[in-house]
């Protein structure tokens, strides 16, 4: 049927493209997917990736006592893609949320936490310090965060906190995961500076994405290298340097190594605006809102 406007068209003047015609446009595909197999096209230089991963710095603690129950809520309602939790172990063996070793700084007592009881971490006040709003704020178990903010749109990153003083917190922490069913991808992130250990929990939950942190102090000197970033391929997702480490250069070699990249600690615009300008794939931040860059969808 021809429709009311439309020319009819004669078969006999359509003609096959010309096998020179095939040649080019096969040359062009070749060009175009050949060059990268399996990989996607990369972003222009200076571009933030289309999905930015904001990460709360032991929750929003710009805002609200550091790794408290407030300050994850808060982070929740800041829309932050993770929260990043501390984890250490008490005396009687439980894993609880705190980025010191000691109690002194966030809490209303003192003392080393390996040498406390979980019941006698409870009677301490870990918000006061922050702020008189927060007082009564605990110290938080990791089994107690991974319970409450299940299904609530947010992932955690923990980070096995000085785990030599702490023997088998690897197995503990995977444990803890395997039971609540977080021993899969795209649920936690476990990352550590101690790269044995990293490497000895990633032996225990090989599905659960890694994160090798990087201090200013340890990489200062020679700079993060390819040899350095070899060998964390072999077991990591994400390379998590100091802020002062990073530059364009660094993120492209992370991700030519298949892994991703979030600098900490970010305090501020204009650092932040460094990092978006560098190509970072998101940040740890204390003040959730800095990582919303203009790029954002």
């Amino acid at each position: 049927m021809q429709w009311k406007g439309e020319s009819a068209v004669n078969p006999r003047k359509c003609r096959r493209p010309s096998l020179r015609l095939w040649g080019v446009l096969c040359l062009a595909v070749i060009l175009l997917v050949g060059l990268h197999p399996g990989q996607a096209a990369a972003e222009p230089k200076g571009k933030v990736p289309s999905k930015f991963i904001n990460v709360a710095h032991r929750g929003a603690s710009g805002h609200a006592p550091e790794n408290t129950i407030a300050a994850f809520d808060l982070a929740v309602k800041m829309k932050a893609d993770y929260f990043e939790v501390d984890v250490q172990r008490s005396k009687d063996g439980r894993l609880v949320i705190m980025h010191d070793t000691s109690v002194d700084r966030t809490t209303d007592g003192t003392g080393e936490i390996r040498d406390l009881t979980l019941a006698q971490l409870k009677q301490l006040d870990a918000g006061s310090w922050f702020s008189p709003a927060y007082a009564g704020e605990r110290v938080p178990t990791l089994e107690e965060v991974l319970d409450r903010y299940r299904g609530k749109g947010i992932k955690i990153l923990i980070e096995l906190k000085d785990p030599a003083r702490y023997p088998g917190i690897e197995r503990q922490v995977a444990k803890a995961l395997a039971k609540r069913n977080l021993d899969k991808r795209d649920k936690v992130v476990v990352q550590s500076f101690d790269l044995k250990s990293i490497q000895r929990f990633h032996r225990w939950l090989p599905r659960v994405p890694i994160g090798v942190l990087l201090s200013k102090g340890d990489y200062q000197e020679t700079g993060v290298t390819n040899a350095h970033l070899r060998s964390f391929a072999v077991y990591a997702d994400y390379v998590n340097p100091d802020k002062d480490l990073v530059n364009a250069d660094l993120v492209q070699r992370v991700h030519r190594h298949g892994m991703k990249i979030l600098p900490y600690t970010i305090r501020d615009q204009s650092a932040a605006n460094l990092l978006f300008a560098a190509g970072v794939d998101g940040f740890i931040t204390d003040f959730p809102e800095l990582g919303y860059p203009p790029y954002h969808p």
